[in-house]
């Protein structure tokens, strides 16, 4: 038997430990045990539901028995997951009963909060908005959701607030985790949302993993790939990462390029494209125009931007700008050498093979966001592989509404259902919709995500209503907005199930229902539609989000805008929000449609659901008389390349400041940790954060494998127990820090700076790393 150093003992169980997360994830019941009443055996209920603990939306079976989610399974009929699911998927019910449980209401009361009946909650809600609006103008109150939020209770809070309240000051946290995604594909294509399907993934032959850890991120996913690759053993996955994973030990190739590059690494490709004259001409001249975007400038340094001036470009120009990008720049700006760069592009341009890109928010938090995006559609649009089986570009989000249901449903700062606040015939739509004068509706755009806070901050916003999500854990530069918050002319109300960082700051709690405990929509990142009703009862006075605003809408004397039924009320809001999808090229299915099976794909033409969008064969909205494609979302019917050029924001390593921080998903945890960590199974395999080193940073700083360290960046400090040589492997001069630890808050640190096209923040930043006490093992 060949001798083994430690490092190649550890590789080697790295990839055993990957391939085993991937491919692990066997059909069978999970017996909840500890969700069942002790003593209590009855026959078991089996309903489907999808997922809510990501954005893949892998299909679940949940078995209910005398008012209790009791056990799960897979659900096999899935079009997602196939009868699969993660860990975080068998244990997720096990999210409903954790200890500490929101199931009153609370006010603040002398620095404490105390519990007061829900009606009494919701009255001092609405009159706190009725004074604050009445004292500081409409734009002194917001509304802060989550892409966690059904459909449904999206499209309530959108017409809360801009047809009941008369401003556009709503965001959601889908801004901070999936804002470049969708500016991306609206960029590129008009309308967002992915162009192909998770089925792609059994027609590739190739696929190229951008910055997405994804046997971690999205291990149902990655097990697809896997068994792909499995039974065609001709297909390769390429992991191009800025550190080594467990991901990438599991790929046939791996390659680093350091994370602020990723623009530089898609230009040089596209360079090599047209050089080697691999680009497929027929479908430029045909179904492709080029642009460039020009932007104004922010109202604060480091926020989103305003409007796009867009100007044409032909291929002459498009061909001028990438010679800039030549193999051996890229090298010097990547780090990625320039026979990568070159074999990449011989991936993407080999006829004989399909090519899939898959990618998810780490790589927009490089500090390139929707810029990225774009060029990674530039690739696929050069080269043709694009719409087609087995030809794709998959962003995937991390939200069971994905990127783009919740600002579809208008919850967003410059959205409306289906439309834009800018636009007089979209305002039109949504006012004759919703039965209200036009002039009710505002046309300019209110606050994206970041700056909304950082309007907060400055005291233009004094009510802040906060719904599903965790802001003080998960925005960049925490610290700074928690202060705001607390200042004691801000009023701050919160949708909870469970305490958090937020609730730390509210001045009303409001105890919201869980999944499973209300009735909704959740839209993946394959578009596939899901429908999940109510199989157990909240806890409580627990309310669903929509129910909560409409309660509160009506006693802001705006009954007429919610005549809703309470045992109703979903299949009343479905039916009108899909009136706005009703005459566009992307209708929606029926909720008796969605309750009947395990997933539909989005948009439903003609009773057809499309998976491939754009190419004429697939997709029914789009017209054959324009070739194999019509990009019908552009005025023009093409698809948009990008003169995007490499431009890395953020914070660069310097002297003080000498590693990069990255942040990211591990296996076991979701989000900012407030449901998994009080899921016993996944908070033992996972108690805690940790920050990786790379062995020869920590040997020159004398850091040993759990000594504790202290994290300083030019915001905050955060201590936190160092791993080296754990489940990934960075670089030299980079760390990594998951953020679902509450208890090491990761974005004390980092950097509220945001992309200027999608207002996403950039989510990396410079810091310097202190050795403290002594190591342990």
């Amino acid at each position: 038997m060949d001798r083994v150093d430690r490092r190649t003992f550890l590789k080697r169980a790295a990839a055993v430990s990957a391939a085993t997360a991937a491919t692990a994830l066997v059909p069978e019941d999970i017996s909840a045990s500890a969700l069942a009443a002790p003593g209590r055996q009855s026959a078991v209920r089996w309903q489907k539901a999808p997922c809510a603990l990501c954005g893949v939306g892998c299909g679940l079976l949940i078995g209910t028995s005398e008012g209790r989610a009791v056990a799960i399974r897979g659900d096999p009929d899935s079009p997602v997951s196939r009868g699969l699911a993660c860990v975080k998927g068998y244990h997720a019910a096990e999210g409903l009963y954790g200890a500490g449980r929101i199931t009153r209401a609370m006010v603040r009361r002398n620095g404490q909060l105390v519990p007061v009946p829900l009606s009494a909650a919701l009255d001092l809600v609405a009159r706190t908005i009725q004074d604050t609006i009445r004292r500081h103008g409409k734009e002194s109150v917001a509304l802060y959701g989550s892409a966690q939020w059904s459909i449904p209770d999206a499209y309530i809070a959108a017409k809360l607030v801009k047809a009941g309240l008369g401003t556009n000051n709503i965001e959601t946290s889908a801004r901070i985790h999936a804002g470049s995604v969708r500016a991306g594909q609206q960029r590129s294509f008009g309308l967002d949302g992915n162009l192909g399907c998770y089925e792609d993934i059994d027609h590739a032959d190739t696929f190229v993993l951008w910055g997405v850890n994804l046997a971690e991120s999205h291990p149902v996913l990655f097990s697809r790939l896997l068994e792909r690759r499995r039974r065609h053993p001709a297909a390769r996955i390429i992991d191009l990462s800025p550190r080594t994973t467990r991901t990438s030990y599991v790929c046939d190739q791996s390659l680093l390029f350091a994370p602020h590059a990723a623009a530089a690494v898609a230009n040089g490709i596209c360079r090599e494209l047209v050089e080697r004259k691999l680009v497929r001409r027929d479908f430029v001249d045909r179904y492709l125009s080029f642009k460039l975007g020009r932007l104004t400038e922010p109202s604060e340094p480091g926020g989103g931007a305003g409007p796009e001036t867009v100007t044409d470009a032909s291929w002459t120009e498009y061909v001028s700008f990438l010679s800039e990008y030549d193999s051996r720049r890229v090298e010097q700006l990547s780090g990625l050498s320039a026979a990568s760069t070159r074999w990449l592009a011989s991936v993407y341009g080999d006829p004989a093979r399909k090519v899939m890109s898959i990618w998810d928010r780490n790589l927009n938090a490089g500090g390139e966001g929707a810029g990225v995006n774009t060029l990674l559609y530039n690739i696929h649009l050069l080269t043709g592989k694009i719409a087609s089986p087995g030809n794709g570009a998959l962003a995937l989000t991390g939200q069971p509404s994905g990127g783009y249901a919740a600002p579809d449903a208008g919850a967003s700062a410059g959205s409306l259902p289906r439309g834009a606040v800018s636009s007089e015939t979209d305002r039109g739509r949504a006012a004759g919709i919703w039965g209200i004068p036009p002039e009710r509706l505002h046309a300019t755009p209110g606050p994206h995500a970041v700056d909304l806070f950082r309007a907060l901050d400055r005291g233009e916003i004094h009510l802040l209503w906060i719904q599903a999500t965790n802001p003080m854990l998960s925005l960049p530069n925490a610290g700074r907005y928690r202060q705001a918050a607390e200042r004691p002319d801000r009023f701050i109300v919160v949708s909870e199930a469970y305490p958090t960082a937020t609730t730390e700051v509210a001045d009303v709690v409001l105890p919201a229902a869980l999944w499973l405990e209300r009735e909704g929509v959740f839209a993946g990142a394959g578009r596939e539609m899901q429908h999940f009703g109510r199989m157990v009862n909240p806890p409580g006075e627990a309310t669903p989000d929509a129910w909560l605003m409409i309660e509160v809408a009506r006693r802001l004397g705006l009954e007429g805008l919610f005549p809703y039924d309470r045992d109703r009320y979903v299949d009343q809001v479905w039916e009108e929000y899909r009136r706005f999808y009703a005459d566009s090229t992307t209708p929606l299915p029926g909720l008796e449609l969605l309750r009947s099976q395990p997933g539909v794909h989005w948009p439903l033409v003609n009773g057809r659901e499309v998976q491939w969008r754009y190419h004429t064969a697939l997709d029914p909205a789009a017209d054959p008389a324009r070739g194999d494609y019509d990009f019908h979302g552009h005025p023009d019917h093409r698809a948009w390349i990008w003169l995007s050029p490499h431009q890395p924001s953020g914070e660069l390593p310097e002297r003080e400041y000498p590693f990069r921080l990255i942040t990211g998903a591990v296996l076991e945890h979701w989000g900012g940790g407030a449901i998994t960590r009080r899921i016993p199974t996944l908070h033992q395999a996972l108690p805690q954060g940790y920050v990786e080193l790379n062995r020869d940073d920590a040997r020159e700083l004398g850091v040993r494998n759990r000594q504790m360290v202290r994290l300083v960046s030019r915001r905050g400090t955060l201590e936190i127990q160092a791993r080296i040589e754990y489940r990934s492997q960075p670089p030299r001069g980079l760390v990594f820090v998951p953020a679902f630890d509450e208890d090491h808050p990761v974005n004390r640190l980092t950097l509220d700076q945001v992309d200027p096209l999608s207002g996403e923040p950039v989510g990396v930043c410079a810091v310097r790393v202190e050795p403290l006490g002594p190591a342990g093992r």
